[in-house]
């Protein structure tokens, strides 16, 4: 591997000139020589693809899992370069492998999952105010302008902002703009009883279908309206005694199907 003197600043001073090596491998065929020459071709450009990576740190992922995201950038970069095309190595690999990276942050980054449409909608809404930042001094683009200057349309850009508070995560502890102290966590609901009741509503409303009507009644009576064994006898014509033992056969007849069903 041939490493040419530069007579001009360069963005990476130790980049390797191998453009013959690549000429050299675009002619090979597959077999031990050639994986050799691309393996070695790999090494040789693996410093600037990790130079590329740690301008990304600080951002929630780690250095090492950033180098490696970078050297499959680079993988990728040696695999599809053309030297037929015209320009320099170098030129193809640091978009491709920092394009991998900021894949990698869009894909696998994001405390919530939003579609890569949405992504894609964010990326653009973020880099059209970017832009549109440096044309309206002193106040934030409208929707209609991100809209117009992004080619899109309004509810696409309201979509696309509302996926930029999805990258990173609020304490439950942070406090909610516009209040005195009153932290996230403090505005989240406790589990909700009655919606076990609802359930076992569900579950056993098949099972009172079936019950004589007497049966029916005497429940209805005893837990809908409140009433007494006492007055559900009276209002029924027959003594407590018998309502009684009719409530303790329904409530076994009803146990006996749901565990039933449930076993």
């Amino acid at each position: 591997m041939r490493v040419a003197s530069r007579t001009k600043p360069h963005p990476h001073d130790d980049a390797p000139d191998t453009a013959a090596d690549f000429e050299r491998l675009v002619r090979l065929s597959e077999g031990p020589e050639r994986r050799a020459l691309r393996d070695e071709l790999i090494r040789a450009w693996l410093p600037m693809a990790e130079r590329i990576a740690v301008r990304f740190r600080g951002r929630g992922e780690s250095l090492e899992d950033l180098y490696q995201v970078a050297a499959l950038g680079l993988v990728k970069a040696v695999d599809h370069y053309d030297p037929a095309r015209g320009h320099a190595f170098e030129a193809y690999a640091v978009p491709t492998v920092t394009g991998e990276i900021k894949r990698h942050f869009r894909d696998h980054m994001w405390t919530l999952h939003v579609p890569r449409r949405v992504q894609d909608l964010r990326n653009r809404v973020r880099r059209a105010a970017k832009e549109l930042a440096q044309t309206t001094p002193g106040r934030v683009p409208t929707v209609a302008e991100i809209a117009e200057h992004a080619h899109l349309t309004p509810h696409e850009v309201r979509m696309g902002m509302e996926a930029l508070e999805c990258f990173s995560a609020l304490s439950l502890e942070a406090e909610m703009p516009g209040t005195d102290g009153y932290a996230l966590g403090d505005s989240l609901g406790g589990p909700d009883p009655a919606y076990d009741t609802v359930v076992d509503r569900v579950a056993v409303t098949p099972c009172l279908q079936a019950l004589p009507e007497r049966e029916r009644t005497i429940l209805y009576l005893r837990f809908f309206h409140g009433m007494t064994q006492n007055r559900i006898a009276q209002q029924l014509g027959i003594s407590q005694m018998h309502v009684s033992r009719l409530l303790s056969g329904c409530f076994a007849q009803l146990r006996e199907e749901i565990l039933a069903e449930t076993g």
